[in-house]
């Protein structure tokens, strides 16, 4: 599936973990889909990987971040809730003009081979 808001930049340290950064600024009437691109990310690497979400050096298989900005207004809140798959959005101040989102994964080598392979990243 190739992404259309999501245009990810990877990094390895060290140690072999890797990471995948994206950010994505849109105005409002292209919200609803960068949020299902969002969701198809995490609930895709939620259950490939299964209960091995959690800081890489603490054992985990992968992590992530979500962070968001709005320009113009009061920031939203988002939560993505693994339970039922989707971005939660506690909207702020009206007016907005644009949603920046970012979003960092961060993972093992097979955590990487997995998500290269299921969105065609390079």
């Amino acid at each position: 599936m190739p992404l259309q808001y999501l245009d990810f930049d990877y990094s390895e340290d060290g140690d072999g973990v890797g990471t995948w950064d994206a950010m994505a600024s849109v105005t409002p009437a292209h919200l609803p889909a960068l949020r299902a691109e969002l969701e198809t990310v995490l609930c895709w690497a939620h259950h490939a990987f299964a209960g091995q979400r959690a800081p890489l050096d603490e054992g985990g298989e992968w992590d992530f971040d979500l962070q968001t900005l709005h320009e113009g207004a009061a920031p939203d809140q988002w939560h993505y809730d693994e339970a039922s798959g989707h971005i939660t959005v506690a909207p702020g101040d009206r007016g907005q003009t644009r949603h920046t989102v970012t979003l960092s994964l961060s993972g093992t080598a097979a955590f990487g081979a997995a998500l290269r392979e299921r969105f065609g990243l390079d």
